[in-house]
């Protein structure tokens, strides 16, 4: 996609000029985390981004701000999903195990997305300290849900009497996993990998 700012067309309704700034800014996002994953963040300069795209880095400025800004757009990215499905799993109604399944391959599919791989991939020393505090806020919302399901599934008997401290641990690190070898050109997509990860995951949850 063309980048390149121009000049505004006087035609144009201001919802237009607003979807047309939307679609720049996503196309220098998903250029820019996809470098991010490839390359490591590090590895990966706002002129590399640039370059990839065909426009200048000031116009990356323009649409976007400095590096970190980038990534933490990215991470937020990632992030959302997350907490949209956290959100729907407190509001609902059923057994605590059925609505941590639903969760969980909401969550294991997230991750093998460009964003959500971003996200689990960022290590809070790539941020700035004020930075890294709002992305750990918003992690441990995530967390927070999970642990929250797990002992509700306990509290109705679906689940057996696990830690949940450390069953949460599990399996987020398990979940967290495909983020580094998950393969988007491989012969298994992320809906099928999330859920035979989970089905694994919930069978050492479930009472004996």
């Amino acid at each position: 996609m063309d980048v390149d700012t121009k000049p505004a067309s006087p035609f144009r309704t201001r919802a237009e000029k607003a979807q047309e700034r939307e679609q720049k800014r996503d196309a220098v996002l998903t250029a820019a985390v996809r470098m991010f994953n490839a390359r490591g963040f590090h590895a990966t300069s706002l002129d590399d981004v640039a370059a990839s795209l065909g426009i200048s880095k000031p116009t990356i400025y323009h649409y976007l701000g400095n590096k970190e800004q980038v990534l933490i757009e990215c991470v937020t990215r990632g992030l959302e999903p997350l907490r949209v499905a956290a959100e729907q799993a407190r509001s609902e109604e059923g057994r605590g195990i059925d609505r941590l399944r639903r969760f969980l391959i909401a969550y294991a599919r997230t991750n093998m997305d460009d964003f959500g791989r971003c996200m689990v991939r960022t290590g809070d020393e790539l941020l700035s300290p004020a930075s890294a505090a709002e992305i750990r806020a918003r992690k441990s919302e995530i967390d927070r849900t999970l642990r929250a399901l797990i002992a509700d599934g306990i509290a109705d008997g679906t689940i057996a009497a696990v830690d949940v401290k450390m069953s949460a641990f599990a399996i987020a690190g398990a979940l967290n996993w495909p983020a580094r070898w998950h393969d988007p050109n491989g012969p298994s997509g992320p809906q099928d990998i999330a859920v035979a990860l989970v089905d694994t995951l919930i069978g050492g949850l479930a009472p004996r």
